[in-house]
């Protein structure tokens, strides 16, 4: 069993269970979403927190508009703090590629991928259809790309006929009903409205509805990428004039490719498409909120962050200025006036003086055998009456009632 036909089973199943091709393709395109959710949640996650640097990549465009060098430098180091990586966005886009290419062949080849019939059987389904069934075998181009499309159809139109002649290859032959709301999905749509028997409404209705098919999947094309736009807008004016001509350029090739393949690959892109706008609209809400939940924890850690920086710059400095000071390198302010710097200048001398002369009667007091008479409590320091010459530091211990037992008895010291 290839890698392929492996999603052919779930295809196989819900047919099974609904009997309604139309709704197992829709079915079918979900089931796909899910499957793909984890990887696109990735890639809309990287690409909102990329889109949320739009204001500081502008900045820095237009402060370094002039050294591109420098701007790519500061880009990447923008990206680094932000933890943001510009290429995980599309890394993440590009992954489910290799699913898509095979869920297509499983809807393009119903004969080998769903029901897992060899070359042999589908050799021989192709030879009854093209001599019982009126099937033409394209030699190349498109319609040999769908041509087991085709022959289900025909398959499902002579089923009778069929198994009789060649059996149901033990089990594995499916009728698959191509039909679904009036349309034969396994039909090509015609844009060539003018050509059509409108008298008859069994052959315009029909054909009709296979035409809004690809009409239908390019308006949800266009709504899918304006939403998208919305969500995520561009960094700059290329890329915003990049993106318009993409919302006129993606619709017209889901139109042309609609209209040449058959209408069940129409029906699976609208649902893939819808499925992609509900996708979009829940995880821009959903990371909206997680974003800023992160933003908020970010803002305030860097904001811890600058501020312990800071304080280590003020101790830094602090430290500097005291070790300067302590080995004389200390600087007068430029801006001091000349008057403020004489008068520091001779207060730092007159005290050198007064300290000299301390100095000098301490050491005389010494000789003589002079002991240094013990400052009185009025004094603080070198200035005598700083508290008043009546100043008693125990005036008032034993007025006050805490320092009073209570028997009356006084805890003071007389």
């Amino acid at each position: 069993m290839s890698f392929t036909s492996i999603f052919g089973w779930p295809l196989k199943l819900f047919y099974e269970l609904t009997k309604n091709y139309g709704i197992a393709i829709i079915l079918f395109g979900i089931l796909v979403n899910v499957i793909l959710f984890p990887f696109m949640a990735k890639s809309k996650k990287s690409m909102m927190r990329t889109t949320r640097l739009n204001p500081k990549m502008k900045a820095l465009q237009e402060k370094y508009a002039k050294d591109q060098q420098r701007l790519q430098q500061e880009t990447m180091k923008l990206y680094k703090e932000e933890g943001v990586s510009p290429m995980s966005g599309c890394l993440w886009t590009l992954i489910p590629f290799p699913l898509l290419f095979a869920l297509y062949a499983v809807i393009r080849q119903p004969l080998s991928k769903m029901m897992v019939l060899g070359t042999d059987a589908i050799a021989s389904l192709t030879d009854w259809v093209t001599k019982n069934a009126g099937y033409v075998a394209a030699e190349s181009g498109r319609a040999s790309a769908y041509s087991e499309i085709q022959i289900t159809d025909l398959i499902h139109q002579n089923w009778d006929a069929v198994t009789k002649a060649l059996g149901d290859f033990g089990g594995k032959l499916m009728d698959i009903n191509y039909h679904f709301l009036g349309m034969n999905l396994g039909e090509q749509p015609t844009y060539k409205l003018w050509s059509l028997d409108w008298s008859n409404s069994k052959v315009w209705l029909p054909a009709l509805g296979l035409f809004l098919i690809p009409v239908v999947s390019a308006g949800m094309s266009w709504l899918s990428m304006v939403i998208s736009q919305k969500t995520n807008p561009a960094m700059d004016p290329q890329a915003a004039n990049t993106n318009k001509s993409m919302m006129i350029v993606m619709p017209l090739i889901s139109l042309w490719i609609c209209f040449s393949m058959p209408a069940a690959m129409g029906v699976y892109w609208i649902i893939n498409s819808v499925c992609g706008i509900a996708r979009d609209v829940f995880l821009t809400k959903y990371y909206t909120r997680k974003l800023d939940l992160e933003d908020a924890v970010r803002a305030e850690k860097n904001a811890q962050r600058a501020e312990v920086i800071a304080e280590q710059e003020r101790q830094r400095q602090k430290e500097e200025t005291e070790r300067r000071r302590a080995a004389g390198e200390t600087e007068m302010n430029r801006n001091t006036s000349k008057k403020k710097i004489q008068a520091s200048q001779k207060q730092q001398n007159d005290e050198r003086k007064a300290e000299a002369a301390r100095e000098e009667r301490a050491q005389k007091r010494a000789r003589l055998g002079i002991e240094e008479p013990e400052a009185p409590a009025s004094q603080v320091g070198s200035r005598r009456y700083a508290r008043g010459r009546a100043y008693d530091p125990d005036r008032y211990l034993y007025s006050r009632p805490e320092t009073v037992e209570p028997d009356g008895a006084e805890t003071g010291e007389n």
